[in-house]
This record gives C-alpha cells, sequence and structure tokens, in this order.
C-alpha cells in the first residue's frame, strides 16, 4: 500500500468525532494568524580559480592547476543564518567529493575551522515512485549542518579524483547552491500545555493566532491533547492504552491491549514553532507501522538542548524548501538531552508516511536522533527516550521490539524493487539502505534500546 492523503476537511472532522470520547477542545479564536519568522538564503556556487588570483592574506580557498575541480565561494558577509548545506539540481545524481564550510560566528566575531559537511544523504528521502518526489522539484542534497548563529561563509567542494562524469567536463553534479538557513525566533506561545482544560478548568481553552494549516497539524493529535497544545503530556502504561484505541479507531485488538509502553512527553509541532505554511497541506498514511528506524541527523552536537527547537525549524526548512520535501522527513526527533518531539504532521499515534528510509518509508516510523554519532556515543538520556518511544508507538500496532517483522522494498541501493526483507523490528538506517546512519555509536546502542523497548511494554 503506497499510502493515502488525507485532506485537512477530514482530519478536522475526525478530530470533532473524537471528541465525545476524549476532551473539549478550545476554539480558534478570530485573532490573525502569527506567521513564523525564518529564511533561507540559496547562493549558487562558483568555479575556484588558481591560488595565484587570490589575494594574499584574505581567508579562503582556491583551486591550484592539476587539483580537481572545485566549486565554492570565497568569504563572505550574509544575513545570519544557523545551518548550513548544499544542493544540486538532480537528486538522482550523487556528490562524490568533499564539501568544506567556514563561518563567522555573530557572538563572538570569530572565523570556525573548517568543517566537513556529510555529502551522503540520498537516502534520507522519500521512496523512487512515491507521489512526493512527483508533486515539486527534489534536489539532491548533502547533511545539513549546525553551526550556530553566524553571519559570515565560506564553502568550497571538491570533487573525488576519477569520480564519474555526471556532466561533461564537471566532475560535480549541476546546479551547485549552499543554503544558508534562519530558524527565525521562537513564536509566542499561545497554546495550552496539552491538558484538557483551559486556564479556568472548564474545558474551553482559547487558541490564539492559528493559521489553518496549524490548526489542520494540531487537530491530528485530539484527543491526546487539546487543539493548540504545544506538548502532549507523558501517560503510565495503563493509561496509554487509550491512546491504542485511537489508533485503531475503537478496534484495539486483543494481543496488542497488554504490550503498551507508557506514552512519552512529546513536544508538539507547535511547541517547537513549525511553520505549518512551509508544508504541503493534508497528511498521508501507511496501513501500520511494522519497524521503526532509528537515524542521526548528522547535524553535528555543537548545539545546547534549549536551541533544539531552532534546530529542528532550521531542519524542517531545509527538507522542505531546500531539498523540495512535502514536509519533516522523520516521524519523530529526540535532542541529546532526550526530549521527544513530533516530526511530520499527521498524528503522533497514527501511521504517517515519512521520507527517512528511502526503500522502506511504507508500514514503517523514522525516529531521528538530533547530533552526529559516528565517533561520539549518543547520552544515556538519548537512547532512554527512544527506548520509550518505540515501546509506546510500536506498541499501538502490537509490535514486539525485540522481533522480526517483513517490509516490501520500494527501491533502494541496498535492496531492490519488490523483494521482501526480514528486519529487526528496532533497525538502524544501514540496515535498510547502504549508509553509515545512524553512526556506529548510536548503531551499537540498537539491542539494548530493543530489550529495553520490550521491558516497557511489559513483555516477558
Amino acid at each position: 500500500m503506497r499510502g493515502f492523503l488525507a485532506s485537512s476537511i477530514g482530519v478536522a472532522t475526525a478530530a470533532a468525532l473524537a471528541l465525545p470520547l476524549a476532551l473539549a477542545t478550545p476554539a480558534l479564536a478570530e485573532t490573525a494568524p502569527v506567521t513564523p519568522a525564518g529564511s533561507t538564503q540559496s547562493l549558487p556556487l562558483v568555479p575556484l580559480g588558481p591560488s595565484a588570483t587570490r589575494t594574499p592574506g584574505v581567508p579562503g580557498m582556491s583551486a591550484p592547476a592539476g587539483r580537481p575541480e572545485t566549486q565554492g565561494l570565497t568569504a563572505r558577509e550574509v544575513k545570519t543564518f544557523s545551518l548550513v548545506g548544499v544542493v544540486w539540481d538532480d537528486a538522482t545524481t550523487e556528490l562524490h567529493g568533499r564539501v568544506q564550510v567556514r563561518t563567522r560566528s555573530t557572538a563572538t566575531a570569530t572565523w570556525s575551522d573548517w568543517q566537513d559537511v556529510e555529502t551522503h544523504n540520498g537516502e534520507h528521502a522519500a521512496d523512487p515512485d512515491a507521489a512526493e518526489r512527483g508533486a515539486r522539484q527534489i534536489r539532491g542534497a548533502t547533511a545539513p549542518l549546525w553551526v550556530g548563529e553566524s553571519d559570515a561563509v565560506e564553502v568550497r567542494v571538491q570533487a573525488e579524483p576519477g569520480a564519474a562524469t555526471t556532466r561533461a567536463p564537471s566532475h560535480l553534479p549541476t546546479g551547485l547552491r549552499i543554503e544558508l538557513v534562519d530558524p527565525g525566533e521562537d513564536t509566542p506561545a499561545t497554546g495550552s500545555d496539552g491538558k484538557n482544560t483551559g486556564p479556568d478548568g472548564d474545558g474551553k481553552g482559547e487558541v490564539s493566532g492559528m493559521s489553518m494549516a496549524a490548526a489542520e497539524s494540531s487537530a491530528a493529535n485530539v484527543p491526546h491533547a487539546s487543539l493548540g497544545a504545544d506538548e502532549i503530556t507523558a501517560l503510565d502504561k495503563a493509561d496509554s492504552t487509550a491512546d491504542a484505541v485511537f489508533a485503531s479507531d475503537g478496534e484495539l485488538t486483543a494481543a496488542a491491549a497488554p504490550y503498551i509502553g507508557p506514552r512519552p512527553r512529546i513536544v508538539t509541532r507547535k511547541g517547537w514553532g513549525a511553520n505549518e505554511g512551509l508544508r504541503e497541506p493534508g497528511f498521508v498514511y501507511t496501513s501500520t507501522v511494522k519497524a521503526a528506524f532509528v537515524h542521526h541527523t548528522a547535524s553535528g552536537n555543537n548545539y545546547a538542548c534549549k536551541d533544539a527547537p531552532a534546530v529542528l525549524r532550521s531542519l524542517y526548512r531545509y527538507h522542505v524548501v531546500s531539498n523540495g520535501w512535502r514536509d519533516f522527513g522523520y516521524n519523530f526527533a529526540v535532542d541529546k538531552c532526550g526530549t521527544v518531539y513530533e516530526g511530520r504532521a499527521g498524528g503522533v499515534s497514527k501511521a504517517v508516511l515519512g521520507a527517512h528510509t528511502m526503500g522502506f518509508n511504507t508500514n514503517s516510523m523514522g525516529v531521528a536522533v538530533l547530533g552526529t554519532f559516528t565517533s561520539t556515543a549518543p547520552p544515556a538520556a538519548v537512547v532512554d527516550s527512544v527506548a520509550r518511544l518505540t515501546a509506546w508507538k510500536l506498541g499501538l500496532f502490537g509490535r514486539d521490539p525485540r522481533a522480526k517483522t517483513t517490509l516490501t522494498s520500494g527501491g533502494g541501493n541496498r535492496y531492490p524493487k519488490g523483494r521482501n526483507v526480514s528486519m529487526n523490528v528496532i533497525s538502524g538506517h544501514r540496515d535498510g539502505f547502504a549508509t553509515q546512519c545512524p553512526g556506529t555509536k548510536l548503531y551499537g546502542k540498537l539491542p539494548t534500546t530493543r530489550t529495553a523497548s520490550a521491558k516497557l511494554q511489559g513483555r516477558p
């Protein structure tokens, strides 16, 4: 099943019908919607000439005669940004080479050292024949890199010696651009805290400044939280069974009921400041959730936990505006302090089709840990939160985190389209695609995660 689109009217109707089972929903106030800030600067890269043409003492790089083809930008001041990435025209073309950037901090006015940007990112995407790929231009892209608030940048992209030509005589993809993403400021917290009543405890909480797109996104989480909630509160194991009833439209199977982990606290899209006007309207669902794929964003670990919402807003903008995806790619995100965030819109308890594991997005969920865990071990709080999230979400669909499941490949570099593949219910991205994601250190924690997740479900 490729997935089906749910309109905003359908979601709102479903949410309204669910209200008698749970809680009163706040009404939208008649105020002007708040427009979230944020911007993307997209600058074309140019060939870099021999070092003899450069002014001595000016920071930067050049392309001496005989070296592989190099494109980039010399050091320059730009509008404020916090995340960088490089994109190119054709998503099917790989960038065989090295991408490096250095940036100037607005806080210290000093330049960073050169930082490598992960070039292989195409496996974090929609399946090859997904409708998402036909809706807009999908671009090739590096992984994004969080650099913190900066006001100047320099970039160099160098082809590998002997790399296959993508366009004669170049060894680099066409249309290379650097994307400089400003996440914008946090929007004012005008919604509720996820509890079921307004400030007077009468169940008539008011939500101001919500656009129709924001209301659509928030309604998908009713009755787990009220309309406009900034978070979905944690539940104990017994109360989490109510989530399973909602997820199964009231037809909870006896097999699923005993094995649902306690619902973790989840910061909603509104809570982290998602600009709902960026994504495509409506939601796409698959029939179930059979597996959870764990990822790292490869965006670096140089962020404070208080900045995680800004990192998410930057990633979201990069996914949609720069890459051309319909929405944020992952279903959930976890920061290095263990906070869980709602990812792609459509409802945290539902089988939302993501764009996280090319070839295996159908009937799965993607959990991205913010950071890079190739040589850095994930904090214990991260491992615990991934276990708690999967214990709850997989439990809603009757999945044992220690078990195997079978998924059908939608096409990729590891398994051809149509092949049935046996995988762990909790897998790493590299299990479905030839990639280093989620990093060696995070991948090594998955056996522990499976055991802990099953224990949280109450499995013997």
